[in-house]
């Protein structure tokens, strides 16, 4: 979500870095308590087919052989993540339920949503971030701009006339859609759509002019011709799309990435937590997963507990500034 502070940079550094040193020797696993036993459920509150999703498996796929045990992959689609959070927030803390979390599930679902029981500092164990995931800026064809600069004096002359489409009120592309016009000072008419296919197709037909939106949702419509790609979300000197450019380039301090972390019921066993902990590491260092997650715009990133308690604890307060901003209330 929206940052500009020096602790996301150095955990891009560190995502970066990830490969350079963060694998965990194999003879940890001789060292490590008979767990598991049995198949892991892997909790993923997103649809199949999602984003996260799709990483989820990934994961789970590489852990598998890591484990010695299969990660079973249980969608608890609902509620914008409510509903997998939920289940996993009650599952026993026995390291045979594990949570695919969100920026969408665990900062955005408990600032939204009244209904929303759980306290994403205090009800899981944060065992380690997985990834950080760009939001790329996409225009119509049409649209008289090929870069960024020029995309914001044109934003600015049309006077509010410019439809930015989002997936929804205080979904991820609106809450960065917002964030980006206040930055950049122009204003945008706001149009919602039920789903991030949708808004990303109203760009597309040329119905709306443009969308910050997550990068999975639109390259292949970019690589394909049908859109324009003009920057991303993450810091500058970062280069997640390839030759897309960081908006930040063009306008300082701007960042507004996503993220998916490995979380747990509280109450986890420290020495299970420490063994997912690096295995996971372990696990990210894989090329199939490396070369997956880069056709996502994804960066691979493996933390301690504390560094995700501080990242998450930094985000849920950033993310209710851009709420706050976008104006939208709790349902």
């Amino acid at each position: 979500m929206p940052s500009a502070d020096p602790f996301r940079r150095q955990l891009l550094s560190c995502a970066l870095l990830c490969g350079a040193g963060l694998s965990a020797p194999a003879t940890l696993w001789a060292q490590a308590p008979r767990y598991p036993s049995r198949p892991v459920r892997l909790i993923v509150p997103n649809a199949p087919g999602s984003s996260v999703d799709t990483m989820g498996r990934l994961v789970g796929q590489q852990l598998t052989p890591l484990l010695g045990q299969a990660m079973v992959v249980d969608n608890k689609a609902g509620a914008a993540g409510a509903v997998g959070m939920d289940a996993g927030k009650f599952a026993t803390p026995d390291g045979y339920t594990l949570i695919v979390a969100s920026s969408s599930s665990t900062t955005v679902a408990p600032l939204l949503q009244k209904a929303v029981n759980y306290d994403p500092l205090k009800d899981f164990e944060l065992i380690s971030l997985i990834a950080l995931l760009p939001n790329v800026l996409v225009c119509r064809t049409s649209l008289p701009v090929n870069k960024l600069s020029e995309f914001l004096a044109y934003a600015k002359a049309q006077g509010g006339r410019f439809n930015m489409a989002s997936a929804g009120p205080g979904s991820v592309s609106h809450l960065a859609g917002v964030a980006l016009s206040a930055a950049a000072g122009f204003e945008a008419l706001h149009v919602p759509y039920k789903g991030g296919s949708q808004s990303v197709g109203s760009v597309v037909s040329g119905e709306t002019d443009w969308t910050l939106t997550p990068a999975p949702a639109a390259m292949a419509l970019v690589k394909g011709g049908r859109l324009k790609a003009l920057g991303h979300s993450m810091p500058k000197g970062t280069q997640p799309l390839g030759a897309v450019p960081s908006i930040a380039e063009t306008l300082p301090g701007f960042e507004f990435a996503s993220w998916i972390g490995l979380m747990a019921p509280k109450g986890l066993p420290a020495e299970v937590t420490d063994l997912l902990r690096r295995q996971l590491a372990q696990a990210l260092q894989s090329k199939e997963l490396r070369d997956a997650f880069a056709l996502n715009g994804a960066v691979p990133i493996s933390t301690t507990g504390e560094a995700f308690r501080e990242f998450l604890t930094r985000d849920i307060e950033q993310t209710r500034k851009a709420v706050r901003l976008a104006g939208v209330q709790a349902e």
